[in-house]
C-alpha cells in the first residue's frame, strides 16, 4: 500500500495558506453581517446600496462554499487513506490519487486568487484602445483587439459593454472604450495596460510588404462614487452618433456623449442610453474614476521613489508583440511568456499571458 502522508501534508499546507488569503475567518463573520443586510425590509430603496451587498454577499458565499468544498474533500481523503493503511488495502490507492487530483486542481484555481493584490482588483474595468503608429494598419489592428478582449469577456462570463467607438478613416477604429463587469475584471486587465506591437503582411499594401503597426490599451478601475471634484470649466463635451463594436459600427442616434478632460488629457464615452443627459451623467461618472485612479497611481509612484523602487513598467510602454511573419508568435515582454497559436491569442485565448502577469507583479512586489 502506497504512503499518500507527504501528499496529504502538502495539501493540508496549501489549504491553510488559502485560509489565510481568502480571510477566511473574517469572512465568516461578514457573511452573516451581510445576511441581516439582505434580510433588512428596506434594502432597496437604496438600488445601488442594494447592488453592492447582494454582490457582496454572492462573492463571499462563494469564496467559503469553494473553500469548504475543498476541506470536506480533503478530509475524506485523508479517512480514507488512514483506513486503507490499517488494512494494507491496495485497492483504494486509484481513489485516494483521484481525490488528491481534484484537491489539487481546486486549489490550483483557488491559487489564483492570491495573486489578486491590488487594492481595486475585484472592481469592474474601464479600458480604452488607441491607435498609434502604422496609419490604417495600426486602426485595423486596434479594432483586433476590441474583438480579442471581446471574445475573452464572453469565455471568462464577464460583461462587456462598449461605451464608444471611433471609427478609422479607411478601416478599424481610431479609438474604443468598453466597460468589463464581473469579479476580478480589473485585476485581470491591469495585464493589458500598454503598448501591442502587431508585425503581419499588410492587407492595405498593394505590394504585400510586411507592416509593423501599434496600439495603446489604458485600464482603470470602476470605483463607487470617488470623492474627485471636477471643475466644469475643465471639461468640453464632444456629441457623436452611437455605433456598435466588432466592426458593425452603424450609425444610430446623436445622443453619444464624450467628455475630454482637459488638464489630463483623460476622455470618457458613453452611448448606451438613448438620452443625451444620461449618457453624459454615466460619461462623466466614468471620468471621475479615472481621474480618481490617476491620483491614487502617481501617490504610488510617490511613495516608490521615496522608498526608493524601481516602478513598473508604464502604460505607454511595449508590453507584449503579435508577431504573424515571418514566424507566428505572441510574447510578452515583461513575463516572457509567449504562445505560438496566435488565432488562438486573437479570438480570446489570453488567460496564460494575464495569470503570468499577476504572478510577475507578485514577484516584483515582493521583491
Amino acid at each position: 500500500m502506497r504512503d499518500f502522508t507527504d501528499d496529504i501534508r502538502e495539501l493540508t499546507k496549501r489549504l491553510g495558506e488559502a485560509a489565510g488569503y481568502l480571510k477566511v475567518d473574517e469572512s465568516r463573520s461578514r457573511l452573516v453581517e451581510l445576511e441581516a443586510e439582505m434580510g433588512r425590509p428596506d434594502l432597496w430603496d437604496d438600488q445601488e446600496a442594494a447592488k453592492a451587498v447582494n454582490a457582496e454577499y454572492a462573492n463571499v458565499r462563494d469564496d467559503l462554499a469553494t473553500y469548504d468544498g475543498l476541506a470536506e474533500a480533503l478530509s475524506d481523503v485523508e479517512v480514507l487513506h488512514e483506513l486503507a493503511r490499517e488494512v494494507d488495502d491496495e485497492s483504494q490507492e486509484p481513489d485516494i490519487e483521484a481525490g488528491i487530483a481534484t484537491v489539487t486542481r481546486g486549489l490550483d484555481q483557488l491559487d489564483l486568487r492570491s495573486l489578486f493584490t491590488g487594492p481595486h482588483d475585484e472592481a469592474d474595468a474601464i479600458v480604452q484602445i488607441n491607435a498609434k503608429d502604422g496609419g490604417v494598419d495600426a486602426q485595423d489592428w486596434s479594432e483586433m483587439l476590441l474583438r480579442m478582449y471581446e471574445r475573452w469577456a464572453e469565455r471568462r462570463g464577464l460583461s462587456f459593454e462598449v461605451n464608444g467607438v471611433s471609427e478609422g478613416t479607411e478601416a478599424g477604429i481610431l479609438s474604443a472604450e468598453f466597460t468589463l463587469s464581473g469579479r476580478y475584471a480589473y485585476g485581470l486587465m491591469t495585464s493589458e495596460r500598454g503598448t501591442h506591437r502587431l508585425v503581419r503582411i499588410s492587407p492595405f499594401d498593394n505590394q504585400g510588404r510586411r507592416q509593423t503597426s501599434f496600439a495603446a490599451v489604458q485600464v482603470w478601475p470602476v470605483m463607487d462614487a470617488p470623492d474627485v471634484e471636477l471643475v466644469d470649466a475643465d471639461i468640453r463635451m464632444e456629441v457623436f452618433r452611437a455605433s456598435g463594436a466588432g466592426g458593425q459600427h452603424i450609425n444610430k442616434t446623436s445622443s453619444a456623449v464624450r467628455l475630454i478632460h482637459e488638464p489630463t488629457g483623460m476622455v470618457a464615452s458613453s452611448q448606451e442610453e438613448r438620452s443625451q443627459l444620461q449618457n453624459r451623467e454615466k460619461a462623466m461618472n466614468r471620468l471621475r474614476a479615472m481621474v480618481a485612479a490617476k491620483i491614487e497611481e502617481e501617490h504610488a509612484a510617490e511613495l516608490d521613489a521615496i522608498a526608493g523602487k524601481q516602478a513598473q513598467v508604464g502604460w505607454g510602454s511595449q508590453i507584449r508583440s503579435y508577431v504573424m511573419q515571418p514566424y507566428q508568435m505572441v510574447k510578452d515582454l515583461r513575463t516572457e511568456y509567449e504562445s505560438g497559436n496566435v488565432s488562438g491569442v486573437l479570438d480570446g485565448d489570453i488567460d496564460g499571458f494575464m495569470e503570468a502577469y499577476l504572478r510577475w507583479r507578485r514577484a516584483n512586489e515582493t521583491a
